[in-house]
């Protein structure tokens, strides 16, 4: 059975007869499974359709025959002579087979593009996941450089406080080096007690007694109760800063402030009376005092 040449292969399978020749010429007329090839992988190419500027013996890949160097009176006759007659059933089986291998070209270039497509698909999602593990890794320093700031905070609140019970111990300590003989001093009754004088009408009136000192009871709200003694010219707010200081309080935790009431007739103490003596407030020469938590402003 007689061939088609390879550039009317081509042609008959629908390649345009320029592409076709550009095809064979640029593979080195290798055959028509090349310049297919040619032809499928450089289909998009802008400048698929232009034309090389070579002879068309060098774009078939051969020589030109002695029929084509004739002149133009026999070189129509040389080129049909030459050129086989193929049956209509011939040419339907070699253009079958054409179409065969351009479907196979085709599915093999298809199935390369889809496993292109997989490889950038894979390594899109290596570098999805690498950014995924940078961000996460930058929320975790953020995360810890925030846990660092807490407990730095924290132990400088600590700290604080720290500072702040050591005071009141100090202040405690001078409070009761200070005190201390005259609580010791309020402590021992007289020896002898002067029984009742006979009144008589000629006799002046007994003056009002003067105390230095005054006995303070404080009742705590847990039911408790505190004993102290202290000058009758000291301060209510001396009072208060005992109670706070003895009242106590687990160790760490807030102090809240107190307010102190007055048993019997009931009052209350404001910020004010905390300036005033004992003995100006009517506490000498003892009183109880009750303790209540005071809500801060």
């Amino acid at each position: 059975m007689a061939e088609l040449t390879a550039l009317e292969s081509l042609i008959e399978m629908g390649f345009p007869r320029g592409r076709a020749e550009k095809a064979l010429a640029l593979t080195g007329n290798q055959g028509i499974e090349a310049a297919m090839d040619w032809l499928m992988e450089h289909e998009d190419d802008p400048d698929v359709d232009e034309p090389l500027e070579t002879p068309l013996g060098h774009i078939l890949g051969r020589e030109p025959t002695s029929s084509e160097q004739v002149g133009p009176e026999g070189s129509g006759s040389a080129a049909e002579e030459s050129k086989p007659i193929l049956t209509e059933e011939e040419r339907q089986e070699q253009t079958k087979r054409m179409l065969e291998l351009v479907a196979q070209k085709q599915r093999e270039r298809e199935e390369r593009e889809e496993r292109e497509a997989l490889e950038r698909e894979k390594q899109r999602r290596r570098q999805g996941q690498e950014l995924s593990a940078v961000r996460q890794k930058l929320q975790e320093d953020e995360m810890r450089r925030a846990a660092e700031e807490r407990r730095r905070e924290k132990a400088e609140e600590l700290a604080a406080r720290q500072r702040v019970r050591e005071k009141i111990e100090r202040d405690k300590a001078e409070r009761a080096k200070k005190y201390g003989s005259s609580v010791g001093s309020q402590s021992s009754p007289p020896a002898t007690d002067p029984g009742p004088v006979p009144s008589s009408p000629s006799q002046e009136p007994p003056t009002k007694r003067e105390y230095d000192q005054c006995r303070i009871q404080v009742r705590l709200p847990d039911g408790t109760s505190l004993t102290q003694t202290f000058r009758a010219r000291e301060q209510l707010a001396a009072v208060r800063l005992y109670v706070e200081l003895h009242r106590g309080e687990e160790p760490g935790q807030d102090q809240d402030p107190v307010q102190l009431l007055s048993g019997f007739p009931r009052r209350a103490f404001s910020e004010a009376d905390m300036e005033r003596p004992l003995q100006e407030l009517g506490l000498v020469p003892s009183a109880v005092l009750i303790v209540a938590k005071k809500c801060p402003s």
